[in-house]
């Protein structure tokens, strides 16, 4: 039986940076949770530990760092590629770059004293994590982009329905035609091309999956998430293939009978756990296949 190295990558997990852009008193932030992944002719190190093809995951931490001051952090999507690309044409033995980046939102708190013009207190904005995965042979080689978000928690308290399920042995379940419906939603969604308007397409995307969450009366959870993938692809041409996990965030009704008092679905207890946990891909007929752009 003969044992060889499979597929392999290496890299710079979870490096936080945080630009500050000083415009006089007005200060931009750019918080940001990078992690780098290298592969390509990295067999010797595996097998014989000869570490002359590795680029240092500290090398790969401090280029996050100098990037962010020499190029600055505007769309993630730019930065991200900017690295990738970077690493593969820096680098004889790097022939694929992988950069995942999570960016942290910080909204500008009002100041009504202190000296005109001074604009640098934030508070943290926003539940939802905005997200982006590239994938990069280097300039002029082949690259994928993967935006996103996470923790986009949405309730709808009545719309939602959940009845005409299998039933057998083991269903307690009660059939509803009014419930809360409530999930925290984290969708993923591929760019045809590499180049698009990240911050206009990010826009549309999240108020797509607001719009259909809010207008869709709801049978299923499932109904709701194809839904809501299906709006985001109809509002952007320049998208191709939507991923969406969401969980039940479960709400359920309270007897209050034992203290003589009704509950018209009115008051609730809100389960954090177990949980159901819905997960679709939504994508047009015609997208290009590109499996390994999510991983």
């Amino acid at each position: 039986m003969a044992i060889v190295l499979g597929p392999n990558r290496y890299g710079k997990a979870e490096t936080r940076v945080v630009r500050v852009t000083r415009d006089g008193g007005l200060h931009h932030i750019k918080d940001l949770n990078v992690g780098v992944s290298l592969s390509g002719d990295m067999e010797d190190v595996h097998l014989s530990g000869d570490n002359a093809a590795v680029l240092t995951t500290d090398a790969q931490k401090n280029t996050v760092f100098a990037f962010a001051r020499k190029h600055g952090i505007g769309e993630i999507e730019d930065f991200a590629l900017l690295l990738a690309r970077h690493f593969v044409d820096s680098q004889p033995t790097i022939h694929h770059a992988r950069v995942e980046i999570e960016e942290y939102a910080w909204d500008r708190v009002p100041v009504e004293d202190g000296p005109p013009g001074e604009r640098h207190s934030f508070v943290r904005g926003g539940a939802e994590t905005r997200t982006c995965l590239v994938h990069s042979d280097g300039t002029g080689g082949e690259e994928s982009v993967v935006s996103g978000l996470k923790d986009l928690v949405v309730l709808n308290s009545t719309g939602s329905e959940f009845h005409g399920f299998i039933k057998d042995a083991y269903t307690t379940l009660a059939e509803t035609d009014d419930r809360i419906l409530a999930t925290a939603v984290t969708a993923r969604w591929r760019h045809r091309t590499v180049g698009s308007d990240w911050a206009a397409s990010y826009t549309r995307a999240r108020k797509g999956l607001l719009d259909a969450f809010a207008g869709t009366h709801s049978l299923s959870l499932q109904q709701t998430l194809y839904a809501m993938g299906r709006r985001v692809l109809t509002d952007g041409p320049e998208l191709c293939e939507v991923r969406l996990v969401m969980p039940n965030k479960h709400h359920f009704a309270v007897d209050l009978s034992p203290f003589g008092l009704d509950n018209p679905n009115e008051v609730f207890f809100a389960a954090d756990r177990p949980y159901g946990l819905i997960e679709g891909t939504v994508m047009d007929d015609v997208a290009p296949g590109s499996t390994s752009a999510w991983k």
